[in-house]
């Protein structure tokens, strides 16, 4: 079993070290002394744990092993160069393992594909307890974490990390219930217009306008409710270091139901899936497998286009009337564009609080001569998007192939005239932590 020491001290001892070491009141060096005297002894033989324990583990070291590397390459003048020497001498078990083959042993026993350093299963899905999905009284998708004790781990202890932790894990679970639902209408014989297919569309256009207001909500927090862009910038960001030249640091960009939901509903955006292909080795098996088979896929809107004799770009040479004729022949094209529209504003949402958090104020720090992060650099995303890059993103989603029938459903609407509103009663979602 997993040694109860070694969660305490991860939960309690290692954000007391990393707050000691970045407010210089601690050597950094001290952070593997008390590693090596008290923690890494105590690991257990990997194959001696179930899969759930080496799944906790896994979150727990890979907290500390971003410590470690953070610390060493804030302080060694060549550290960034060479990332791997942040974990030299440290060397885990009874049997004396070094670190980082002990982590990648414990990362294979998990049987899940997780890369070899910390990773964004690892440290929001695995690490933030059971999120459930509810619309009304039906639960549409839960979450589970590797934990049932009600805790967080974070690194320095701070609440805005737990915060920010459970806000990308609901967001998750959000949209896991927006894939369930529109996952079942890939098979070609699938009808994208019957009733069934409807239902699914509808909920998931409320389900997508759900997790834009989960992530506006945390955005118009004041910083002691959510989080300060100073902390974001300086103190959580710099975690997410290399742990050798080229891996791939936990990101935001590697929620894998995000990836999922663009391929079902394309994207217009030419480098996307070269782009998205190069976060595979920080996915975990299942993930880059479901991702790999979507992107073989037609998106779904070209689907439906399709199976009413449309091409993709059809709809942009239609004029006013054309596109009016259209809805009212094929009314499931209204609940198709909201679901659209639904998507693109989440995307909207998402760039809205990248700007609020990430860009903007590194845009004033910039003005101000201050500079960019000494790590994990702040004027990209730990992947490396820019925030010129999400801007072209977020447009292409709004450049959905049913975006031209905008102006026709606007204009119907202020008109009072033929109405083509099919949406069903307002439903009440509920996303909640459950432990």
């Amino acid at each position: 079993m997993l040694p109860e020491v070694v969660g305490t001290w991860v939960h309690v001892e290692l954000p007391r070290l990393n707050r000691a070491i970045l407010g210089a009141q601690a050597p950094p060096e001290l952070l593997t002394e008390r590693l090596r005297a008290e923690l890494l002894p105590e690991l257990p033989v990997v194959t001696r744990l179930d899969q759930r324990q080496a799944c906790q583990l896994t979150v727990l070291l890979g907290l500390v092993g971003a410590s470690v590397a953070r610390h060493y390459q804030e302080h060694e003048p060549d550290g960034r160069d060479h990332p791997e020497h942040a974990f030299a001498g440290l060397l885990s078990g009874t049997d004396q393992i070094p670190f980082r083959a002990y982590f990648a042993a414990l990362a294979d026993h998990t049987g899940s594909g997780h890369c070899y350093r910390d990773g964004y299963a690892s440290l929001v899905r695995w690490n933030v307890g059971r999120v459930r999905v509810r619309m009304g009284h039906e639960t549409v998708a839960e979450l589970p974490g590797a934990f049932e004790d009600g805790h967080v781990r974070t690194y320095t202890g701070a609440g805005s990390e737990e915060r920010f932790f459970v806000l990308v894990k609901m967001g998750e679970t959000v949209e896991l219930a927006v894939n369930e639902l529109l996952c079942p209408l890939t098979p070609e014989h699938a009808s994208l217009a019957s009733e069934e297919a409807i239902h699914n569309v509808r909920a998931a256009t409320v389900l997508l306008t759900t997790l834009r207001g989960l992530m506006v909500d945390f955005a118009g927090l004041p910083p002691e409710e959510g989080m300060a862009p100073d902390h974001f910038l300086d103190v959580f960001r710099q975690f997410a270091v290399h742990w050798t030249l080229g891996d791939i640091p936990p990101s935001g960009a590697l929620d894998p139901e995000a990836l999922k939901r663009d391929f079902l509903l394309g994207i217009a955006y030419p480098e996307y899936e070269e782009r998205a292909r190069r976060l595979f080795p920080g996915l975990l098996t299942h993930e880059r497998e479901e991702i790999s088979d979507l992107m073989t896929m037609l998106p779904l809107p070209e689907r439906l286009l399709g199976d009413f004799g449309l091409a993709a770009g059809g709809l942009h040479d239609a004029d006013h009337g054309d596109l009016r004729r259209l809805v009212a022949h094929h009314p499931a094209l209204v609940d198709w564009y909201r679901l659209l529209t639904a998507h693109a504003r989440a995307s909207g949402a998402h760039l809205m609080l990248s700007k609020r958090m990430l860009f903007n104020p590194q845009r004033l720090r910039d003005a101000a001569g201050l500079g960019d992060g000494r790590l994990v650099s702040n004027r990209s995303g730990t992947t490396g998007m820019t925030e010129r890059y999400l801007d072209r993103l977020t447009r292409a989603r709004k450049e959905h192939p049913l975006a031209p029938l905008g102006p026709v459903l606007r204009a119907e609407a202020v008109e009072g005239g033929v109405r083509f509103d099919r949406e069903s009663a307002p439903v009440e979602v509920a996303v909640e932590l459950l432990g």
